[in-house]
């Protein structure tokens, strides 16, 4: 299994404190944000891992980051450019030579923080697609999950104006070594974005595509509010360890 966090974009939504840096370098608590994610996936046991960064910023995520040997025996940190963001999807794009074996690979979001331990989830992970759920006041603003009564996925749809449920697909996702098939087969969408959902849905019609709930705090630190939310959180975590 290979790791890819996606760490791009602009950080719009941040400014002016992104006007500086990179909205996954600003701190959350007492560490940089990114070493959240980073921390999901190596607590799966994920050593080899590719950091997605805007060209801007590459410099501060090696001085932040560097080679991967301070986190852990074994750990390997590969860096990669995305010039322009347009979508997650094209996270697996740009990743192409280091997906070229056909390993299985987990994508996390940079900017999303996760009490939940994927670690069973990831380590049991044998093919197909393996995405995670959460019930959420605004589905709108995310990707869509529909179950049917037994709790199996029958549609997934990127920021629908009307969603068909309340879950989200949060910013964590599992597929296998087919992954760079699903994302090549994708277009843009309307909003000019390789859509991940897209490639949720690729395996979804094979009926290959699980949803599973997850436990625990969750925050997408994209804006002041949640990033705000999140340090809190870390305090408080912190602070009971």
């Amino acid at each position: 299994m290979k790791g890819i966090i996606l760490s791009g974009g602009h950080g719009t939504r941040l400014r002016p404190l992104t006007n500086v840096t990179s909205k996954q370098l600003l701190p959350v608590y007492n560490k940089p944000m990114i070493f959240y994610p980073l921390e999901t996936l190596l607590k799966a046991g994920i050593k080899e891992i590719m950091i997605i960064v805007a060209p801007d910023h590459c410099g501060d995520y090696m001085r932040v980051l560097g080679s991967g040997r301070d986190f852990g025996a074994g750990v390997r940190f590969t860096y990669e450019i995305q010039d322009e963001p347009k979508g997650i999807a094209q996270s697996f794009l740009i990743a192409e030579n280091f997906l070229d074996d056909g390993d299985n690979a987990t994508l996390i979001l940079g900017d999303n923080i996760f009490e939940h331990d994927f670690t069973n989830d990831i380590q049991n992970f044998k093919s197909g697609g393996l995405v995670f759920a959460r019930e959420v006041e605004d589905p709108e603003r995310f990707g869509v999950l529909e179950f049917d009564q037994n709790g199996k996925v029958i549609s997934v749809e990127e920021k629908p104006k009307v969603p068909k449920s309340n879950f989200a697909q949060v910013g964590i996702y599992v597929f296998d070594g087919r992954v760079l098939e699903a994302a090549k087969s994708v277009t843009p969408s309307a909003r000019g974005e390789l859509e991940i959902t897209d490639v949720a849905d690729w395996y979804l019609k094979k009926g290959e595509l699980v949803a599973k709930p997850i436990q625990g705090f969750w925050a997408d630190a994209g804006t002041l509010e949640t990033l705000h939310r999140a340090s809190v959180w870390a305090r408080e975590r912190a602070n009971l360890s």
